[in-house]
């Protein structure tokens, strides 16, 4: 099959959905189909390239409205590529994208990955409503990440019939995998002393991970020192708030960290901790990929994916949104109790091997094309 993608950014721009297209796309090429991903670039320049099987178009980029990059050229390109295809699939929210999608003029069987409500951009939502009721009526099927989505979303469940299911999916037999002697090195760094305990977090620092409420419960975990990796816009303010909540030598920003050393992240690790606090966090790709890596995870409900990749009392701890003190009882409850660690950790490795590889992912995509064309 030839199969178009469309969305706004691809690697080296990462993200969770940008991986996710990125893996989507790759494992569909590795099975012998024809992939085209339509995206934009990070300046004015188009360019065409191709990665490990998949030709990538990054169409000129010319300004931002609402974190929302435009690209006049990328409806020339869709219009071209979309002529040719077997399957489009777009992945929402990306309004340009579906704009272009409506513009193309492609008869071919359209799919749409819905990754996220629009949360934040009430304005842009008023304006664009009418357009995302168009796309989804036109598409054929939408694929939520999580059956959690569908139920609590306002806009999915007008078009309950219409959806199926497909969890967002990660390589957990990489992640099951790490370097002793980097895990070893990791523990002996971050943890000052020996006994102290590790919580991980990561993830791009916008408001909507909650680490406020993580920092926030550091004052009743003595024994825990917390690991943020990553970067984002939230990064100053947290870091401020650590000092005045006098944690600040016990909260490790770590930064960017390279890909290939995440796995051992994941495994220096004793707890992996999501504390979501808007329903901008859809799903929480790395709570799978902490799952695959043997971790126990404590997340929140905030009426999406996390309390349903987590199981409760399982796989890990879900609690409240904004409510420190009932992450620290939770994580406490984890850190005073290995046995229950390990059991849960047992649990959290077989649930991403059963539910979250990406090769099932990929099948599962694979059967909504040929249902389809």
């Amino acid at each position: 099959m030839n199969i178009l993608h469309i969305y706004k950014d691809y690697y080296p721009v990462f993200g969770g959905i940008e991986n996710h297209v990125k893996d989507l796309a790759e494992g569909l090429a590795a099975r012998g189909h024809t992939i085209n991903v339509l995206v934009t670039s990070l300046d004015r320049r188009t360019q065409v390239e191709t990665l490990n099987g998949v030709r990538i178009v990054k169409t000129s980029r010319w300004v931002h409205v609402a974190s929302t990059p435009l690209s006049p050229s990328m409806f020339v390109w869709a219009r071209r590529l979309g002529r040719d295809a077997d399957v489009v699939h777009l992945h929402f929210p990306y309004p340009p994208g579906e704009v272009a999608y409506l513009l193309s003029g492609s008869r071919a069987p359209a799919v749409i990955s819905y990754h996220s409500d629009i949360v934040r951009q009430k304005s842009l939502l008023r304006l664009y409503r009418p357009v995302l009721w168009r796309v989804l009526n036109r598409v054929d099927c939408i694929l939520p990440t999580s059956p959690r989505y569908v139920e609590t979303s306002p806009v999915l469940r007008r078009y309950r019939d219409k959806c199926r299911v497909v969890p967002l999916g990660v390589d957990v037999g990489r992640f099951a995998a790490a370097s002793t002697s980097r895990v070893a090195e990791l523990r002996d760094r971050l943890s000052n002393p020996p006994t102290d305990h590790l919580l991980l977090s990561v993830g791009r620092l916008r408001y909507y991970k909650g680490l406020d409420t993580l920092i926030r419960a550091l004052p009743d975990l003595p024994t825990a020192r917390a690991v943020i990796v990553g970067t984002g816009p939230m990064e100053s303010e947290w870091r401020e708030l650590a000092q005045a909540q006098g944690v600040g030598e016990r909260v490790t920003f770590a930064g960017d960290v390279p890909d290939v050393d995440l796995v051992n992240y994941f495994h220096a690790a004793d707890v992996y901790v999501l504390p979501a606090n808007a329903r901008a966090e859809a799903y929480g790709i790395a709570l799978v990929e902490a799952m695959a890596a043997g971790l126990p995870c404590v997340t929140t409900e905030v009426g999406t994916g996390t309390s349903w990749v987590v199981q409760d009392g399982v796989t890990g701890i879900v609690v409240p949104p904004h409510n420190p003190a009932a992450m620290a009882r939770a994580v406490a409850g984890l850190l005073e109790d290995p046995d229950r660690r390990r059991i849960m950790a047992r649990a959290a490795a077989q649930r991403a091997r059963q539910e979250f590889d990406k090769r099932l992912m990929v099948d599962r995509v694979l059967a909504v094309y040929q249902s389809l064309t």
